[in-house]
């Protein structure tokens, strides 16, 4: 299973399915689709316990990354060549459906679009990418993230549903 999914929260399982259809589809855009992803919905709580035990900030967040792919300070094309193997883990991606929801809501967006930006965000952050080391690089990602959200909105749903029976 490429997609390793978790809904750790009664919240979040009206989207479970389409966010792990979405998760199966970026792995494929990606061309990583013999890797493993590890994807968690869960609450604000357990977020924020997360936050603060591996990013020492006590609050919650929308989403968190944890690579197994990870090189300090390395740019995403200097790392390592992604091994496109079966069960070669890229890392884990855990969403707060809480604050995605009140984000959706806020931005005036669909919960499903909120989810499937975080999901795109944290999985780049797994290859590498991160928005926080300089205004370049936060440029070259959020470009990468706003191509990959469309390709995958553009999908239809019947193609996501499709994914998931692989």
């Amino acid at each position: 299973m490429a997609v390793e999914f978790r809904c750790a929260t009664a919240r979040g399982r009206a989207y479970a399915s389409r966010l792990r259809a979405d998760a199966e589809r970026l792995l494929d855009l990606t061309r990583v689709e013999h890797c493993e992803l590890s994807l968690t919905l869960t609450s604000d709580r357990a977020i924020r316990a997360l936050n603060r035990d591996f990013r020492g900030k006590d609050a919650p967040t929308d989403v968190l990354s944890f690579s197994q792919l990870e090189v300090a300070g390395a740019e995403p094309e200097k790392l390592p060549e992604i091994p496109d193997v079966d069960s070669s883990p890229l890392g884990d991606v855990v969403i707060s459906i809480d604050t995605a929801l009140a984000q959706a809501r806020e931005y005036r967006i669909a919960p499903a679009a909120r989810l499937r930006t975080l999901l795109v965000h944290g999985f780049l952050h797994l290859l590498g990418y991160d928005h926080e080391r300089s205004p370049a690089e936060a440029r070259k990602m959020f470009a990468r993230q706003r191509r990959l959200e469309a390709r995958l909105a553009s999908i239809p749903a019947r193609q996501r549903r499709a994914a998931l029976s692989r």
